[in-house]
């Protein structure tokens, strides 16, 4: 009976193991910067998100908050919003990559997940953007957008992701 579930067991065992890994690896990197604030991945979103939005004729400025870790983003006169840690996506990356390499099919494995995470830092940078214009310019749609609508970006990014994996490369008869 063990037999029948061996594969799925396989895949499961590989998809904890590489996310609990992955994890402990993003979080001894995060308490390299514990006490310098805002980690250096997160302050590079940030610097992108405002290079674009100051683009955009969105004139943006970053304000340092060390001891808060965080960085907020200075629009119009105001502090519409803030980068912290859990703004740049990485616990979602994370998870999108233990999921492709739980189904492993060789280096086309490598070549989707770099691709995948490619669109991901994208779609967050964007997220963030998005965000910002929405606090900014219509603020009665903030914590709708906030809490539902750019989780859904990110998140619905990650699904239609696995989907693509799953459908043309995880289960695609290699003799085909």
């Amino acid at each position: 009976m063990l037999k029948d579930f061996k594969p799925v067991l396989g895949i499961l065992l590989r998809f904890i193991i590489i996310y609990v890994v992955l994890l402990l690896a993003y979080q001894f990197y995060l308490n390299r910067f514990q006490h310098e604030g805002l980690d250096p991945f997160s302050r590079t979103i940030a610097a992108q998100v405002m290079d674009i939005q100051n683009y955009l004729e969105y004139p943006t400025q970053l304000y340092d908050d060390v001891k808060g870790e965080q960085v907020y983003f200075y629009m119009n006169k105001e502090y519409p919003t803030r980068m912290v840690e859990g703004c740049n996506a990485v616990s979602v990356m994370i998870l999108f990559v233990a999921f492709v390499f739980a189904f492993y099919k060789g280096k086309k494995t490598f070549v989707f997940v770099l691709a995948g995470l490619i669109l991901l830092y994208v779609m967050n940078v964007l997220r963030i953007i998005g965000l910002n214009i929405v606090v900014i310019d219509y603020k009665s749609y903030s914590k709708v957008s906030h809490d539902y609508v750019f989780p859904a970006v990110i998140y619905g990014t990650v699904v239609v992701l696995w989907l693509v994996w799953i459908k043309f490369f995880a289960l695609k008869n290699e003799n085909s």
